[in-house]
């Protein structure tokens, strides 16, 4: 679930707490130049150190106990009020957390459908590059990519990892399928191990490990959505995800080009947090239906 936004204060908090701005930095999914600052903002504010840098690590001075002692039950109670009052029965707000993939590529075109069939629900689509089902509150649903182990039995697969090269058709008529080592290459960025199947991996898969992948001139993107944006500009040669890509494939804006890979238990997963009331399920049943046969 999203947090308030309490701004420094949260920052300063969560430093206390982990005694590291780097962990901080990682629980609250920003940079640590950006905690950084907003540790300098709440020092200027004081007028006084808050922090003492270590050798490995950060401790609170005492002006900084002090305030972490005011603030961090604040801040605690400030969250759990948040929480009641967003789960509150009644409400006809459903979160929908998922990523910027399948926001952009899959959800938004098809959202309008179950706004039209239900008209007294309002949907606040939450996505995030990082997902993390233990974020969850009750009512929530989530849509998130990985394995089946990772989500637990009650997680059910809306659609499985399948993976063919794409390109815009004109680069198509340039290259022979099945070579991708004379395309340049556009890699999406992640973090090491892949959760997705990379151009290693896919090659591996099709038995052609051992190809040498182009090593200079290749392109490499931190969201999908720009993936795919850069291979219909004819930029090079992309892995495309079958149920996001699929209409950009019905309209030729993209076409295959080489073979179709399926990983399974892997792929996209219908999550949520203990019961759900009525509104919420009724987004899981149109989930369900509208990936109907993508498993």
């Amino acid at each position: 679930m999203r947090d308030i936004d309490l701004g420094w204060i949260r920052v300063f908090v969560e430093v206390g707490r982990r005694g590291s701005l780097s962990e901080a930095a990682r629980a609250l999914h920003l940079t640590q130049p950006a905690v950084s600052y907003q540790i300098k903002r709440a020092e200027q504010e004081f007028g006084t150190p808050l922090i003492r840098r270590l050798h490995r690590g950060v401790e609170l001075t005492d002006n900084g106990e002090a305030l972490f002692d005011i603030l961090s039950g604040s801040v605690e109670r400030i969250d759990k009020l948040a929480s009641r009052i967003r789960a509150r029965p009644g409400q006809n707000l459903l979160r929908l957390h998922t990523d910027y993939a399948f926001s952009g590529l899959w959800l938004i075109p098809r959202i309008h459908r179950f706004s039209q069939a239900n008209p007294g629900i309002d949907i606040q689509v939450i996505a995030s590059q990082h997902s993390d089902p233990g974020q969850l509150q009750p009512n929530d649903v989530a849509v998130f990519f990985g394995s089946h182990d990772r989500f637990g039995p009650d997680a059910t697969l809306l659609m499985a990892e399948r993976v063919v090269p794409v390109c815009a058709p004109a680069l198509a008529s340039d290259h022979p399928a099945g070579r991708p080592g004379s395309f340049r290459l556009i890699h999406l960025d992640s973090k090491d191990p892949s959760p997705w199947l990379d151009w290693r991996r896919y090659l591996a898969a099709i038995g052609q490990g051992d190809a040498p992948l182009k090593d200079s001139g290749n392109l490499r993107l931190n969201t999908y959505s720009l993936v795919i944006e850069a291979a219909m500009g004819g930029q090079g040669l992309a892995l495309g995800w079958r149920g996001l890509i699929d209409g950009h494939l019905e309209r030729g804006t993209l076409v295959p080009l080489g073979r179709e890979v399926t990983l399974p238990g892997s792929g996209y997963f219908l999550v949520g947090n203990g019961d759900s009331g009525p509104a919420t399920q009724r987004l899981k049943e149109w989930l369900l239906r509208e990936t109907e046969g993508r498993d």
